[in-house]
């Protein structure tokens, strides 16, 4: 049987660029020009297509989806401007300003489900992909759509300083502050790139329940890499800050503060150690550690491979999986998270889920077809990269709720271990929910301290095997923003207090 593999990562430069190129206008920008942008007082304006379809023709469009059988029909129309700038080794390499704008018509007829878009927000367009979603639905049972109307959502995001309305040159100012802030940390730091992107999406949803919705979705992402060398040693970190949210987040967070972190860590791991290998306790630092958890549990938890009858957490609801200080949440709501969204891309209002409560199960994460097989309610989690993809049971914001330890009382307890501060990314098959990631930086523990930064470890484990085995749970909470991969791209974010892993698998460089 083959399995299907979902990934958590950093997006790479080549991703972000391919992203602004597809389905639109994308305008590439040498560094002369971008010289040019910092002398320019105003705001680059960005031509914004336009999703003011009226309700009458997607009526239409609804109606011929279901034009031969299916019980459910949606059509989801969108539009980005997105822009990035590279600064790498004190230079601006590049610069991209990209449009897209598409429209997606899907079917839903028993458990399958037909789906076609078009890059064209026109009524012909859309007609046609009318007609090609509905094929999967010929000679079957149909309903009659209800005519749309404007619903309300609860909304979550607030923007304080949009991102239309400002100038490349302060985009360029806060890339120069970080560059010179991590180069200024110490001599060691050989190098930085900084990678700015924002992009603001606007969406309309449209089903045969009678749903309308429109909503604009800005994100800023932020992200600062730096390189150490000592002469024999080199280590390459990163650090980075995202929200759905205007300019407003560098007040939150300097791009000095986030320069800084990266630049601490490039200088502590030049002097690692290669990793043991063997079973060990593990304890593992508020924030980015989070995305051990969304990975090894949450892929499990999303109702997709639930409905298919597969996966560690099939017919568990209500049983005891995990540790008594175990609780896990995915919260679509907590505002401007990266992971926040008012509604989801099929139109349910964002909620939080309790998915695992003191250990027990209480839930997973679905979507309108999910829902629909599993007879479960639409808990908000049906999200899509873009037009081009269907929308699939996805995470939003997930995190491990705080305990009562006190951070310090857990690492002094454990008399030896691995001190996992920052992981670099992983996988999970989430199928028989074993998974693999690597830390990119951890420590020994020796009698209950943090000792010698060690390199090459690899966290390998199973998903109940973990969250079976954690028995320490810290009331520091953190999150960190991350992209997560599964056929397509999600923002997400990811969270959890310190917490210890008694006895997982390490795997290690050290002969």
């Amino acid at each position: 049987m083959s399995s299907k593999h979902s990934s958590a990562r950093f997006m790479p430069r080549r991703k972000f660029l391919e992203m602004g190129l597809k389905g639109g206008i994308a305008v590439a920008v040498t560094p002369p020009l971008l010289s040019h942008m910092v002398s320019c007082s105003g705001p680059l304006t960005r031509a914004t297509p336009s999703l003011d379809m009226d309700k009458a023709t997607l009526d239409k469009v609804i109606a011929r989806a279901l034009q031969h059988g299916g019980d459910f029909a949606d059509v989801y129309l969108e539009s980005r401007n997105s822009r990035q700038i590279i600064m790498e080794e004190s230079i601006f390499k590049s610069g991209l300003y990209g449009i897209s704008q598409g429209a997606g018509v899907r079917v839903i007829a028993g458990d399958k489900t037909g789906y076609a878009y078009t890059e064209e927000i026109t009524e012909e367009s859309l007609m046609r992909a009318a007609d090609i979603a509905s094929y999967v639905a010929r000679n079957g049972q149909s309903i009659a759509p209800v005519n749309i109307a404007e619903a309300k959502r609860e909304g979550f995001i607030t923007v304080v300083k949009p991102l239309e309305d400002i100038a490349d040159a302060r985009r360029i100012e806060v890339m120069e502050r970080a560059n010179q802030a991590a180069l200024d940390y110490d001599p060691r730091i050989r190098m930085a790139l900084i990678d700015y992107y924002d992009q603001v999406r606007s969406r309309v949803i449209a089903n045969s329940e009678g749903l309308y919705l429109r909503d604009e979705l800005p994100l800023l992402f932020f992200i600062v890499q730096t390189m150490s060398d000592d002469g024999t040693n080199r280590h390459m970190s990163r650090e980075r800050i995202s929200e759905h949210s205007g300019f407003e987040l560098f007040e939150k967070e300097t791009p000095e503060s986030v320069a800084r972190r990266a630049a601490r860590e490039s200088i502590a791991m030049l002097d690692a150690e290669d990793a043991p290998a063997g079973m060990m306790d593990v304890v593992m630092e508020n924030g980015w550690g989070g995305v051990l958890i969304h990975e090894a549990v949450g892929h499990p938890l999303e109702a997709d491979n639930i409905a298919r009858g597969i996966g560690a957490f099939t017919g568990k609801v209500g049983q005891k999986v995990a540790t008594d200080v175990f609780t896990m949440v995915d919260d679509g709501t907590l505002p401007n998270f990266r992971g926040t969204i008012n509604f989801d891309d099929e139109g349910t209002q964002a909620q939080r889920n309790v998915l695992i409560e003191n250990g027990v199960l209480k839930g997973y994460m679905t979507d309108v077809l999910t829902a629909k097989q599993l007879n479960l309610a639409r808990t908000g989690n049906g999200r899509r990269e873009s037009f081009r993809y269907l929308p699939i049971p996805r995470m939003t914001n997930t995190f491990i709720e705080p305990g009562k330890d006190r951070p310090e009382d857990i690492l002094a307890d454990t008399k030896q271990g691995i001190y996992v501060q920052s992981l670099s990314g992983g996988s999970v098959n989430s199928v028989t929910g074993m998974f693999n990631f690597t830390c990119r930086e951890a420590y020994l523990i020796e009698n209950g301290r943090k000792t010698t930064p060690i390199k090459g470890a690899t966290l390998i484990g199973s998903c109940l095997g973990v969250i079976q085995s954690i028995d320490a749970v810290g009331n520091d909470l953190d999150f960190g923003p991350g992209i997560c991969g599964k056929g397509q791209s999600a923002e997400v974010t990811a969270g959890q207090p310190t917490l210890r892993i008694r006895g997982i698998n390490v795997g290690g460089s050290r002969a």
